[in-house]
């Protein structure tokens, strides 16, 4: 396939920007998590109530935290069974660079799957993404690509039934009253955000924070846009590719002129996701296994848009 310069282009950028990383997982306790943590970034370790920091070499600080939407389990003689809420366990990392971070968040996650860590259908990933680069334009972009993709994503994310009430479609009422009024400011996009709701927009667990796209982290949190459409996993490749997939979005919404809500019709899912990851710059061997993961749960052929005639 042709590669264009401005595909090139777009895809140093996109790897260049920062991201934050939520892990929920169980089966280690918060304890065991954080000394993994402080022994390979070369850190230090610090109990602070039920939950840890730990201050890598660099500086940075990775919480390890107690959630308790995760159903807390370990492994005895190989089957897994209940456990104490100690072995409820959220990494949440520092700012990120994808070129500088990626090997050592993977190591990292390879060495906690080998230290007994694993996910289950409560645990989820959360992706943060710096919201000082958007407008109010991006924004409405952002909601578009996600809502106009909704069922295409979710299928291909394999998303549990039991993680939907944490991270809900987008709903259809609030994109099309974003694109009737076409805010052009950051408080009239939060006001259609949050209309509906009756909870304080200042409270942290507010409803309006459980989907696929969270902006009450925007608005009223630390300032970041945050993806949680991702099925808790220790497998290294695939959060790489949630994490590369964020990346690419963002940059879509950020650069794109006009991103449109209208769902495609889409016969064929596997070749829909494809085409459209080529899109948004998964182009090259650096992105093969990302598309593979993300093609792998959908009908269709990756080559061919029509199915052959009979």
């Amino acid at each position: 396939m042709y590669v264009t310069k401005t595909h090139q282009k777009g895809d140093k950028k996109m790897l260049r920007k920062n991201f934050g990383i939520e892990i929920e997982f169980t089966g280690i306790t918060r304890r065991k998590a954080a000394k993994i943590i402080a022994e390979h970034l070369e850190g230090t370790s610090r109990q602070n109530g039920r939950d840890f920091k730990v201050t890598a070499a660099d500086g940075r600080a990775w919480q390890v935290v107690y959630d308790g939407s995760i159903r807390c389990q370990k492994r005895v003689n190989g089957q897994k069974v209940p456990a104490t809420n100690e072995y409820s366990v959220e990494i949440v990392s520092p700012i990120l660079s994808y070129k500088e971070d990626i090997e050592s968040l993977q190591e990292l996650v390879r060495k906690i799957r080998k230290a007994g860590g694993f996910a289950n259908k409560t645990t989820g990933i959360h992706i943060h993404l710096n919201g000082s680069d958007h407008t109010p334009r991006s924004l409405r972009n952002f909601l578009n690509i996600i809502y106009s993709r909704n069922d295409l994503l979710y299928t291909s994310l394999e998303i549990e039934r039991e993680r939907m009430r944490y991270c809900k479609k987008m709903d259809e009422s609030l994109v099309k009253e974003m694109n009737k009024k076409k805010p052009t400011s950051f408080k009239q996009i939060e006001d259609i955000w949050y209309k509906g709701y009756y909870q304080s927009r200042e409270r942290h667990y507010h409803d309006s924070r459980y989907h696929f796209l969270n902006l009450h982290s925007f608005f009223n949190g630390v300032g970041t846009v945050e993806l949680r459409g991702f099925n808790g996993t220790l497998h290294a490749g695939k959060i790489r590719t949630y994490i590369l997939l964020s990346l690419a979005m963002n940059e879509q919404a950020l650069t794109q002129k006009f991103a449109s809500s209208k769902k495609p019709q889409i016969e064929n899912p596997k070749f829909a996701m494809r085409t459209w990851l080529t899109r948004i710059g998964f182009i090259g061997d650096d992105f093969k296994n990302p598309r593979e993961h993300l093609c792998k749960h959908l009908e269709g052929s990756a080559a061919w848009r029509f199915r052959e005639s009979a």
